[in-house]
């Protein structure tokens, strides 16, 4: 009697053990900030060992990084030496292209960790959104940096041709000042080819139409040039030209795809042949509602 007694209190205890989870999946704040933690932790333990690959890596990374202003003195007769200031200023260095490398490393699981904090409050749609938001961002940001990185090539020789070569001149580059120079550059360049990838998400979302991003494409071709010119400031119009067709495409690329998810959208609405002024017809004719039948009185009359 005792044994069944105990198994008979044990399985009601399993239900109301299981009903304490939300059946929606929903989790309260100290859940979410737990997810956050475990999250966070595994990021910075990824960033810290790739860091440590960095350290190994950084002679590798050091000549690529140095190779610019070695090709600009080849090119002149400017001497260009790199300075490392202070003595402790050659660890220093190395300590940040370490650190350096090891977020460029982890990038992938820090956008994995991103991805399973936020996909648990995503509806279906929203996930598949991400999901070719995070696949074709990811590419295109890499890509950029490569185009900052051929960028800096070709700026460092423009900028250092205006130092005046008579008698024994050299010129002398403090490696972090040229460090942040390079950084800055290239993440210039992977935001810029990522924007395009942010106006698909915001067209997906409902935020902006195709149509309006049409509008301004004069805007699009200026500030693409605009862009170039200033960033990669070379005399030869033929880099100009492509690298600027380049970013356009990008955008234009984005307006198209926007074009095509706004006609798609209007289609399965049933307003596809719609102007952007024009409202959708609306069925104002007025049915007829049968009204209650004559109640009879209480003599039946």
């Amino acid at each position: 009697m005792a044994s069944d007694t105990q198994g008979r209190e044990s399985a009601e205890a399993r239900p109301a053990k299981a009903s304490r989870r939300d059946p929606e999946g929903r989790m309260s704040l100290g859940e979410h900030l737990v997810e956050l933690r475990n999250r966070l932790l595994v990021s910075a333990i990824t960033v810290l060992l790739l860091s440590i690959l960095g350290w190994f890596l950084f002679p590798w990374v050091f000549e690529a990084v140095k190779a610019p202003i070695e090709a600009a003195g080849e090119d002149s007769d400017l001497e260009a030496l790199i300075n490392f200031q202070g003595v402790g200023q050659g660890l220093n260095v190395k300590l940040q292209m370490a650190a350096y490398i090891g977020l460029i490393l982890s990038s992938p699981m820090l956008i994995a960790q991103i991805w399973l904090f936020v996909m648990p409050g995503l509806h279906r749609n929203e996930r598949t959104y991400a999901v070719g938001f995070f696949g074709s961002a990811i590419p295109l940001f890499f890509l950029g940096c490569v185009a900052g990185y051929w960028a800096v090539n070709q700026l460092v020789p423009v900028l250092m041709s205006f130092t005046p070569t008579e008698g024994s001149t050299s010129q002398i580059i403090p490696y972090d000042q040229y460090l942040a120079l390079l950084i800055k550059t290239m993440l210039a360049f992977g935001i810029a080819f990522v924007i395009p990838v942010v106006m698909v998400l915001l067209n997906f979302m409902g935020l902006v139409s195709g149509k309006a991003m049409l509008k301004a494409w004069r805007w699009i071709i200026f500030l693409s040039f605009a862009f170039t010119a200033v960033m990669v400031p070379t005399p030869e119009p033929v880099t100009l030209i492509v690298m600027s067709a380049a970013i356009a495409s990008l955008f234009f690329g984005a307006i198209v795809i926007s074009l095509l998810h706004d006609r798609r959208t209007a289609k399965k609405l049933g307003n596809e042949d719609l102007a952007d002024d024009e409202a959708s017809s609306i069925d104002d004719e007025v049915e007829k509602v049968e009204g209650p039948s004559q109640l009879d009185d209480e003599d039946g009359r």
